[in-house]
């Protein structure tokens, strides 16, 4: 994980883009103090991390998805 200030992810953004292809995460950081204020993640890694929610049964159950999960949200309402 790699901390970058907003001034330098800005100006070197392909650079960092190309460090989170490469499966790095990055953390933005703003002013003096270097406090965090966002993550750049690889979208592989952002979609094994998205929550579903249960809606009503939510707090009541639990549902896991397997890794190799293909089907959209879309997909799964239609069905």
């Amino acid at each position: 994980m790699t901390q970058v200030p907003i001034a330098e992810a800005k100006a070197h953004f392909s650079d960092v883009l190309r460090q989170v292809e490469a499966g790095d995460e990055i953390i933005v950081t703003r002013g003096v103090k270097k406090e965090a204020i966002a993550a750049i993640i690889p979208m592989d890694k952002y979609r094994a991390k998205k929550e579903r929610k249960l809606g009503t049964l939510e707090h009541w159950a639990v549902i896991e998805f397997a890794d190799d999960w293909s089907m959209t949200d879309e997909e799964l309402l239609a069905s």
